[in-house]
């Protein structure tokens, strides 16, 4: 086994508050140690527009445009991940909750911690290139935690949102801040934790703050300069829909349509604080020129009687032109939702069957329902949903004050967690968690910014919470496999060409499945929840499997500051 690096470059890690603290007289972006490369070779188009088939890097949040986090290499496989061992370890100075995909540009990585630092690293030995840690401003009002899902890549340029709502540039050699823009006003409720995409010299950002009042949004920025290019608001001025009474799978949402439209017509539409976050990444298909992305929860959360009508377009699959932001379809999966069912994990592009068994190309969905979702990709209509891979009880129950027990949980299901596709196996794996709640409404208005949830869901905590890891056929919607874990899952998955599915668990384990039989090949322990999506990567010929482990905020697990790479024993 080669001799594990403990990265002792990295400065003693100073307490938390002190890492964190930059008051608004702070005079600029900090940036330590210079380059040890030079130059990085520039990320052109056609290298972002390959990645599917680049087994030497990673390129993208979720692999590729498609998002299908599948990496094509297949050094390490069920045949030998037995053997895999610990390569190096970098611990960084920031010990809290981590979500980050490690980005690799030839032989370069670059990851995110909570807070909105950023370090390039040796993606072989683990040792710092440089390290840039964002100057926040007075105000940052986040849901779920101060987490950060990672960086873009295009041309010299490393991009990242912050949660003080800014978008940021940076030399990918130096780590020298080029430009920012102010995405969104913070003080109104907006932050960013999405890691953006670049595509076509534009950088493509959601935002998050669907518990804060704010109306959401998917814009594009010009990646030279910064200025703003176009715009989509996830919530249209008329959100009031067609009244729908049944969800994607026609179960009734025991809706009180007369209560809603007398509502409307007393106090109008509600969109200006709507909600509609989107917290994750656009899959992009340059073939169409289409984007295609899931948005979260109306606001406030669990109150629907100060927001009478469907409220688009939350919970929904929309698909924008992707030059000039135009809408062009979408699919709303619930509508006038009062659960916090939202839809987060990422979509994925993937060629399915249709109804008549004809290949179509598709969009897959997992929600928080429980269901993963399958979609025409011309018109967002839905074929199919999957079986339940997790307990579903009282759907749809309504919130009472007094507190109505519902399953899934608001957390999921699947939440923010992006799943990933072996398209020889015609499988999709998605975690899951198991959380029983109780739902409580409490009408509040509207406090300017602050967090608005109409009241709240608590865990039952006499009830057993536990998650899974589930394969999914998605041209036929049944479950191939699945292994039930001792937590909740939160973080993501990732497959590979050799016939493996890579997990974490909030307590510390990683573990390798068989991508067909999900069977567990392998495990190793991080010491702190692994709950960050994994990737992977090749240096001078040999495979590595990275992950962060840092825990999460969402479900208090265990915080730590490790990035580990893997590969084979010698």
């Amino acid at each position: 086994m080669k001799r594990l690096c403990w990265a002792t470059c990295v400065a003693t890690a100073v307490a938390v508050a002190a890492v964190f603290a930059s008051g608004p007289g702070a005079s600029a972006q900090e940036v330590h140690k210079g380059t040890l490369y030079g130059d990085m070779q520039t990320v052109t188009q056609d290298m972002l527009s390959r990645a599917a088939g680049d087994g030497n890097n990673f390129l993208h949040t979720n692999g590729n445009y498609a998002q299908t986090r599948y990496y094509p290499a297949r050094q390490i496989n069920t045949s030998n991940v037995s053997k895999l061992r610990p390569a190096w370890v970098f611990q960084t100075e920031v010990s809290e909750s981590m979500e980050t995909t490690p980005i690799v540009v030839n032989g370069v990585m670059y990851v995110t911690t909570a807070f909105n630092h950023v370090y390039a690293l040796n993606a072989k030995t683990g040792e710092e290139l440089w390290h840039f840690k964002h100057n926040m401003g007075p105000i940052t009002t986040y849901c779920c935690g101060p987490n950060n899902r990672g960086v873009a890549v295009s041309g010299n340029k490393v991009f990242m949102g912050t949660l003080d709502a800014k978008l940021v540039a940076l030399d990918a050699a130096t780590g020298k801040q080029l430009w920012e823009a102010e995405v969104a006003d913070p003080e109104q409720g907006y932050s960013e934790t999405m890691a953006p995409t670049v595509v076509d010299g534009k950088v493509l950002i959601g935002t998050n703050g669907g518990e804060y009042g704010i109306r959401g949004f998917v814009k594009a920025y010009d990646a030279e300069t910064g200025k703003l290019l176009w715009s989509f608001d996830t919530i249209p001025e008329n959100s009031v829909g067609v009244w729908a009474t049944h969800d994607a799978t026609g179960r009734d949402m025991h809706r009180d349509i007369a209560a809603e439209k007398a509502a409307l017509a007393k106090m109008g539409d509600p969109y200006k604080t709507l909600g509609g976050g989107v917290w994750q990444n656009p899959a992009v298909d340059l073939e169409s020129r289409r984007i295609y992305f899931v948005v979260g929860n109306p606001s406030p959360d669990l109150d629907g009687s100060v927001r009478p009508g469907d409220n688009l377009y939350t919970d929904s699959l929309v698909s924008l032109d992707l030059d000039t932001g135009k809408y062009v379809c979408h699919f709303q999966y619930i509508a006038h939702d009062v659960w916090d069912l939202d839809a987060v994990s990422p979509p994925i592009l993937t060629m399915v069957k249709d109804k008549d068994g004809k290949m179509v190309k598709g969009v897959l969905h997992g929600g928080k329902t429980g269901h993963v979702y399958v979609h025409k990709a011309d018109d967002c209509s839905l074929i199919r949903f999957s079986e339940a891979m997790v307990p579903q009880e009282n759907m749809w129950a309504l919130p009472t004050k007094e507190g109505t027990r519902m399953l899934p949980g608001a957390n999921g299901g699947v939440e923010w967690s992006p799943m990933a596709v072996n398209p020889d196996l015609e499988l999709v794996y998605a975690i899951n968690l198991h959380q029983p709640m109780n739902y409580f409404v409490e009408g509040t208005p509207y406090p300017e910014g602050k967090l608005w949830l109409g009241g709240a869901f608590k865990v039952i905590p006499t009830e057993e919470q536990w998650g899974n890891v589930t394969a999914v056929d998605y041209d036929s919607g049944k479950i191939r496999w699945k292994v039930k874990t001792a937590q909740p899952m939160i973080g993501g998955i990732l497959a590979t060409a050799g016939g493996l599915v890579f997990t974490g668990e909030g307590n510390g384990q990683f573990k390798a499945y068989d991508a067909e039989t999900g069977s567990q090949l392998w495990a190793f322990q991080a010491g702190a929840g692994v709950n960050a999506p994994p990737a992977s990567y090749t240096v001078d010929g040999k495979q590595y499997v990275v992950v962060a482990a840092g825990g999460n905020a969402q479900l208090n697990y265990k915080r730590g500051n490790n990035i580990i790479a893997f590969t084979l024993a010698d």
